[in-house]
């Protein structure tokens, strides 16, 4: 019984250090497999595969066959005659001359390019939103983790302090700070529960299953600003975007439809082989076998059909007009989303680098606080101001962190450049699901480990009035 009971306790523990930890690049493959938007990209490309096609086909030769077998009846005056007929025909039309159904070809060209890039930019819009969804878990249950950390050492405190104020050694009024900050912060974790619940369920959407445990962010990452001149980075995402690159096929296939439909003005010139056989005449009177074999050249000239033609030309010249305005306003958004998310990544370095230094300066503050506490020089609401102080810089580091990794795919994904390579990368500054790695995201809240209740060299050593 004695081994069965240390047995379960070592496999608990193993179970604990390397239990099965999700990471961004098998989050991103489940998104593959689940994503329905990227699918429906896929299937347009299908789509306009299959319109090109038949636009094409309209102007390849149609062969048609029509096959005919009657039975007939003849009266004239007492004459009786009963026979079979047949009647076979075989019909070859060519295009010779059609421009609307070139344009149209034209048309459906640009559309399947139109396709393939939106699917390019489902793609993208995938890497990116894997990232920031993930990254956006990590953000919230970092958020639960701090205010719970708070809410056990504030705890902690308070009961020292109830004991201390048993003893008439501190004020009252300490103890009611304590109990005040003790329900804001479990306010603040209310709040951050809904908060991280809500985030998997937005990564849920993605993958179509609901996250187990995912890998935390190493401590020795090394944060860099991106590298050249926000000019330069606007020029490429112009270039390379492939959002503005369809909108661009958008507006080719919208001016390809102006020209069909002004092309249906023109003459239609096209190629006819016919073939009969039959032994039937004029309403099915009974001939001799005879074979007939057509060539001609018809030629179709539509002077008018009621201003049908001139309206669709109109329509067709407004949309194509829509499609330029939606062009503009796409690059507009485009300059301010990569001038955006160049501004802030880089910002996040330089706001990584000064919390750093904030985090101990808060630190230090707080531990003279508590010093000065038990020396009665300073008041428990001071000494818990500087904790939440710490606590919130402590929030402020990990969310400029995260902010750094989600603004620069959010700027790779801007410039047209995102890829696996940059997930790969990423992934790479995750924690490995080690039992040690366990251990040190435990302690790597940024000096988190540091917090304790006050300690007794701070406690009052006299009775406070």
């Amino acid at each position: 019984m004695k081994k069965r009971t240390i047995l379960m306790a070592v496999l608990i523990v193993l179970a604990s250090g390397t239990g099965y930890a999700e990471d961004l690049l098998t989050i991103y493959h489940q998104a593959l497999e689940a994503d329905p938007e990227l699918k429906s990209s896929e299937v347009k490309i299908q789509i306009g595969t299959a319109q090109k096609g038949q636009a094409l086909g309209a102007m390849l030769p149609q062969v048609t066959g029509t096959g005919n077998w009657s039975t007939n009846k003849q009266e004239s005056g007492r004459q009786v005659d009963d026979y079979t007929g047949t009647r076979y025909v075989v019909s070859l039309n060519q295009t010779l001359l059609d421009f609307p159904k070139f344009w149209n070809w034209r048309r459906a060209k640009s559309v399947e390019n139109q396709y393939s890039l939106e699917n390019v930019e489902s793609q993208h819009a995938l890497l990116f939103n894997v990232v920031e969804k993930y990254f956006d878990v990590l953000e919230a249950d970092d958020e639960l983790s701090f205010f719970n950390s708070e809410k056990e050492i504030t705890e902690q405190q308070l009961e020292q302090i109830q004991k201390l104020f048993d003893r008439q050694l501190v004020k009252i009024t300490d103890l009611y700070a304590l109990e005040s900050r003790l329900d804001q912060v479990k306010a603040s974790i209310i709040e951050s529960e809904a908060k991280l619940v809500t985030a998997k369920e937005s990564l849920k959407e993605l993958t179509n299953t609901s996250p187990v445990s995912l890998l935390k962010l190493r401590d020795e990452i090394e944060y860099k600003e991106l590298e050249g001149k926000l000019e330069d980075w606007l020029a490429v995402a112009r270039s390379e975007n492939p959002t503005l690159a369809a909108q661009q096929q958008a507006i080719e296939a919208a001016d390809h439809d102006v020209a069909t439909q002004k092309s249906r003005h023109l003459p239609v010139v096209e190629l006819q082989l016919n073939y009969y056989n039959t032994d039937t005449g004029f309403q099915s009177a009974r001939t001799g076998q005879t074979e007939t074999q057509v060539a001609a050249i018809n030629v179709n000239v539509p002077f008018f059909s009621g201003g049908v033609t001139t309206r669709q030309t109109q329509e067709a010249q407004y949309k194509l007009t829509l499609n330029k305005y939606d062009k503009e306003a796409k690059i507009r958004a485009l300059t301010k989303e990569t001038s955006d998310a160049f501004l802030n990544s880089n910002a996040s370095v330089r706001r990584i680098k000064a919390t750093r230094k904030a985090l101990e300066s808060a630190s230090k503050s707080r531990e003279a606080m508590e010093t000065g506490f038990g020396y009665g020089a300073e008041t428990m609401n001071d000494v818990l101001d500087a904790q939440q102080e710490e606590f919130s810089v402590m929030r402020d580091l990990a969310k400029a962190k995260y902010s750094y990794v989600k603004n620069r795919m959010r700027f790779m994904q801007a410039i047209g450049m995102i890829s696996e390579d940059n997930l790969t990368e990423v992934n790479g500054w995750l924690q490995i699901a080690t039992a040690q790695d366990h251990k040190e995201s435990i302690n790597s809240k940024e000096q988190l480990s540091t917090k304790k209740p006050l300690p007794k060299e701070s406690l009052p050593k006299t009775k406070q009035n």
